[in-house]
């Protein structure tokens, strides 16, 4: 019988959150990120445009979409488990493994019952941050090292010239 690790209910964080229903292990594996299975093209088409979610795009703007490469994304929404409501933190205390084209939660370390569970989405859009994006992707883990994004940060890093350059981190 498979062990149940998180419960469901309203988060300070945003919407639904999961909650750890009996203490986690570092390293333990929670649970995998479960729903239907799409391609690039097909998420954007149904959730790339802003008018995908009627005409208060603000209003609606959750979706459960996982990229697991550069072929497939997993929507939650669709046949989705709970894996789904698990919310983005700065200071996470899980992490996303992307394992032979499934994406599984693990605890980064241990996590009491009741504590909220948490990853760092690490969004990347493909294109340069506007002020707009940053607003749409906000941050609200409330986290002391919060940046107030859940895109990922660019990757800085020194050239042997002494030049610095950025790289985006591909993520989910």
């Amino acid at each position: 019988m498979k062990k149940i690790y998180l419960e469901v209910r309203p988060s300070p964080i945003e919407g639904n959150g999961a909650f750890a229903v009996r203490r986690i292990l570092r390293r333990t594996r929670i649970i995998e990120y479960t729903g239907e299975r799409i391609t690039h093209a097909l998420a954007n088409d149904l959730y790339g445009r802003e008018d995908a979610c009627g005409d208060d795009f603000e209003a609606e703007p959750h979706f459960y979409l996982f990229t697991v490469d550069s072929r497939t994304i997993i929507d939650g929404s669709v046949n989705g488990n709970d894996a789904r409501f698990i919310n983005h933190s700065c200071s996470p205390n899980c992490e996303a493994i992307i394992e032979d084209g499934n994406v599984y939660i693990d605890a980064i370390r241990t996590i009491e019952v009741g504590e909220e569970l948490t990853y760092d989405y690490l969004l990347d859009i493909g294109s340069e941050v506007s002020d707009e994006d940053r607003q749409r992707y906000a941050c609200r883990c409330g986290a002391a090292n919060c940046r107030g994004t859940m895109l990922a940060q660019p990757k800085v890093r020194r050239l042997r010239s002494g030049r610095v350059t950025s790289e985006r981190r591909k993520a989910a």
